[in-house]
């Protein structure tokens, strides 16, 4: 599979629907996705193979008698979700998905290469200002491998 790439913007619209870039569609192989909480307040998109490559690795090491494993399986495997393609490109968001990254109006798509994010575009402006020192902290952390 090609990488996901690239930063869209689309709109949702009042059912919860949005329409995902032709770009990153393009890339994938089939009519669905996995989407599920991620960091920050965003929403994290994958495809069906690369959630089942994730979410074993997650479960694998995940032990039911460890406080802070449980606390990753319970928001990031226990939400997500199989959401399929409309005939027109568009994705559905379930509800309670969009109220967890504040979906309204307005979103961002990133396409982070093996998955993707979906944000709330003034959500996430806000989040690129609040961390443009820590941004600029974590690439000089990695300038060895940098051009």
């Amino acid at each position: 599979m090609e990488m996901l790439i690239g930063e869209f913007r689309n709109t949702l619209d009042e059912k919860g629907r949005i329409q995902f870039p032709a770009k990153l569609r393009a890339v994938l192989q089939q009519n669905e996705l996995m989407v599920t909480q991620g960091f920050d307040h965003c929403l994290m998109l994958f495809t069906c193979e690369e959630w089942a490559a994730l979410s074993e690795k997650i479960l694998g090491s995940a032990s039911l008698f460890n406080d802070q494993k449980r606390l990753v399986l319970r928001r990031f495997i226990a939400p997500a979700q199989k959401i399929e393609f409309d005939k027109s490109g568009r994705l559905s968001i379930p509800q309670s998905l969009r109220e967890y990254a504040q979906l309204k109006g307005e979103c961002t798509i990133l396409g982070i290469n093996r998955y993707m994010e979906l944000w709330d575009s003034a959500s996430y402006a806000s989040y690129l200002e609040k961390t443009e020192d820590s941004f600029l902290e974590a690439a000089e952390s990695m300038s060895s491998i940098l051009l």
